[in-house]
């Protein structure tokens, strides 16, 4: 067993072999300017919490992925609801799964493949990389993607 000491100084004792539930973070935004870069922030502390204190093997290119489907489900939810919004992460060893609760029960334009198209390619990105499914909630929509983690 070995230890690891967080951000506020505590210390941690961890095991790898020992199965723990699924770290879960959440947090919320009003939709104005800058969202988007703080949720990539909140993402990257999410991802160095699952590496650091849950023992999971995210590599960088698992990382990227799910920057980048951060990035397009908060965006889209900035362009397209008019806020609030909620933006839910879970990790476990196998998945890390990315889902955005926000007021539209409008669902997103799934545009077909077309490379000539400008803009409209952030659902399809997601899709490439992640299980997208999209889902009205009483309050509006929630978008989730599921990642496989890669070691």
């Amino acid at each position: 067993m070995s230890e690891y000491v967080n951000g506020i100084g505590a210390v941690i004792p961890r095991s790898c072999d020992t199965p723990v539930e699924p770290l879960r973070r959440a947090t919320h935004y009003s939709g104005e300017p800058g969202c988007t870069a703080r949720a990539r922030t909140f993402t990257e502390g999410f991802l160095a919490q699952l590496r650091h204190e849950w023992c999971v093997p995210v590599d960088a290119r698992c990382a990227g992925e799910v920057m980048l489907v951060v990035s397009e489900l908060v965006t889209n939810a900035e362009r397209h609801s008019p806020g609030p919004y909620v933006l839910d992460l879970e990790g476990t060893d196998r998945h890390v799964t990315v889902t955005v609760y926000d007021s539209s029960a409008t669902e997103p334009l799934r545009h077909p493949r077309d490379p000539a198209r400008i803009g409209g390619h952030g659902l399809e990105i997601v899709d490439a990389l992640a299980e997208l499914t999209v889902e009205r909630v009483p309050v509006g929509k929630r978008v989730r993607a599921v990642l496989a983690v890669r070691a």
